[in-house]
């Protein structure tokens, strides 16, 4: 942590009110604080280009971002206040501020990942209050000032303490870009803005691993949550959905445990869709180790996402709030099979309270795995039994699903006046065609050319003078009626 506090010390850092004779030589903002600068532009930082899409991992060596030292130079220049160069010099000097400034952050927030569990919310609010840089110099070096924070006790405060002196954030980085990832911070340009819903809940920032843009695929993004030990019918379902999603154009969000999560993955990725796990645990964890081949291709062609630093392994309590990151990533979730006890409930509720959809895929009454599905269901969640009714409620105007249509039956091929013919006719015994055409209410010869076009069709067959329904069409009334 020296690094980071190195600079405090000179009092260069964010929250300083003064500055260095350099700083203001450069003309430098000595008010900007660690919160000021998250939605800058920094240049090429961390594999991003300035117009946001994602670059192969290069470490952690940041770019000059030319674009406001120019602009520092022409006005400089236009102004007649010096010459061009020296001008060019102080737009330099205060990006290189602000730049630095960023990375500052950047390293807090990495450290802080370490130190604070996720969805702390009193943390959070210490966090918004202060500003990464200064939260940690506080739970860093004893001079009385963490004391201070709201509702922070001896206990506490010891427990945070131990985390901080181990916490080597340089190291972390340097370890999420050996397996080509990268830290996502709140004013980074791949930072998903929904994610913001969460309030003091927010992640510290997101540890990503895969090539593909968070914010972008965020975007238009659908989870498929359940239980692990799903049933045939779960997996087969879950599959569908992912499979549906994909090929729709939506990103399929899981958190690739055994089971739903899993086969959902699966079932984007056979479709040559677009698929984000979100752990509970380290990008680097293969955790569940019986998804260490899923996980690889989910590195290669997807994205994986986690609060946690590198190495870190989950707990009981770190997936039940992971699942609020997915609740909040996404336009809505759905949940297959779960019991009454479930984190998938856990996430289709957290959707709610965000306003996001919450559904659930029905199945047996009697099954107890479907349980929860069926509680959800009774209450605000919306019912889906494929991709197009998913995205019917979660697209845009005008995505709807089709229109659910039932088998077409050869009596649906008939007209009006035949099918009245057809339905005078009892079940069993012979029929004049005189008695036909009073029930059906139609003449007698108009009855009797009915009759033998249904005759043609095999409806009917003649017996003496009068018709009867063939014996196919006895057996199974929906040839006759239609069907229900």
């Amino acid at each position: 942590m020296s690094g980071v506090m190195g600079e405090r010390d000179r009092g260069s850092g964010p929250g300083k009110s003064g500055t260095t004779g350099r700083d203001r030589e450069r003309g430098a903002d000595p008010a900007h604080g660690p919160e000021r600068g998250e939605g800058r532009e920094v240049g090429r930082e961390h594999g991003f280009d300035r117009e946001g899409g994602p670059e192969p991992c290069r470490g952690h060596t940041l770019g000059p971002d030319v674009g406001d030292g120019d602009r520092g130079g022409d006005r400089g220049e236009g102004h007649g206040g010096g010459d061009r160069g020296e001008s060019r010099d102080r737009g330099d000097g205060r990006d290189g501020d602000r730049v630095g400034g960023r990375e500052r952050e950047r390293v807090a927030r990495a450290a802080l990942t370490r130190v604070l569990e996720p969805g702390d919310e009193r943390a959070g609010r210490w966090l918004r209050a202060t500003g990464a840089v200064e939260l940690l110099r506080r739970l860093t070096v004893e001079d009385g000032s963490a004391e201070r924070l709201p509702g922070m006790t001896a206990l506490r405060l010891g427990g945070y303490r131990l985390r901080a002196a181990a916490a080597e954030p340089e190291r972390d980085l340097a370890a999420v870009a050996a397996v080509g990832g990268r830290f996502v911070c709140p004013g980074d340009r791949e930072w998903p803005s929904q994610l913001d819903d969460l309030g003091d809940a927010r992640p510290v920032g997101l540890w990503v691993r895969g090539r593909p843009d968070l914010r972008l695929w965020s975007l238009r993004s659908v989870a498929v949550v359940g239980a692990r030990a799903c049933t045939p019918y779960g997996a087969h379902m879950a599959a569908s959905l992912g499979s549906g999603l994909a090929e729709r154009g939506w990103v399929v969000v899981s958190g690739a445990a055994f089971g739903v999560d899993g086969a959902a993955h699966r079932g984007a990725l056979a479709a040559g869709g677009a698929t984000t796990a979100v752990l509970a645990c380290g990008v680097d964890v293969p955790y569940p180790r019986g998804h260490a081949e899923l996980l690889g291709r989910l590195a290669q062609q997807g994205l994986i996402v986690a609060e946690l630093p590198p190495s870190s392994h989950p707990t009981r309590s770190r997936f039940v709030l992971r699942n609020r990151v997915i609740a909040a990533l996404t336009r809505g979730t759905v949940v297959v099979e779960a019991e009454y006890r479930s984190g998938s409930l856990v996430t289709a509720r957290q959707a709610q309270r965000l306003g996001r959809f919450a559904m659930g895929v029905p199945g047996p009454a009697t099954s107890g795995l479907s349980a929860g599905v069926h509680e959800l269901l009774r209450g605000e969640g919306a019912l889906v039994t494929d991709a197009d009714e998913v995205v019917e409620l979660v697209g845009d105007i005008g995505d709807l699903a089709p229109v659910r249509r039932g088998p077409v039956l050869p009596r649906d091929h008939l007209d009006a006046v035949t099918a009245r013919v057809l339905e005078a006719l009892p079940y069993h015994g012979v029929s004049h065609p005189r008695d036909l055409a009073r029930t059906a209410g139609t003449s007698a010869d108009e009855t009797l050319g009915r009759l033998y076009e249904l005759h043609s069709l095999g409806f009917v067959e003649r017996e003496g003078d009068g018709w009867r329904l063939t014996l196919p069409s006895v057996r199974n009334d929906d040839a006759r009626r239609g069907g229900s």
